[in-house]
């Protein structure tokens, strides 16, 4: 993917993320501070939160 796009994990309320998935991992924001920047996750940070989460 080559966009920010919501989280499938997040709610359909107000408290949501968003992800930027790329070659190199991911970013997540908070959609509520877009502005205050992104968490950066690398390849294998990215697929260990992924495989977490969907155990």
């Amino acid at each position: 993917m080559n966009e920010w796009h919501k989280s499938s994990y997040s709610s359909t309320g107000p408290e949501c993320v968003e992800v930027y998935e790329h070659e190199q991992g991911a970013y997540v924001r908070d959609t509520q501070y877009r502005e205050l920047g992104h968490l950066p996750f690398d390849a294998r940070e990215w697929a260990a939160l992924l495989a977490s989460v969907t155990r």
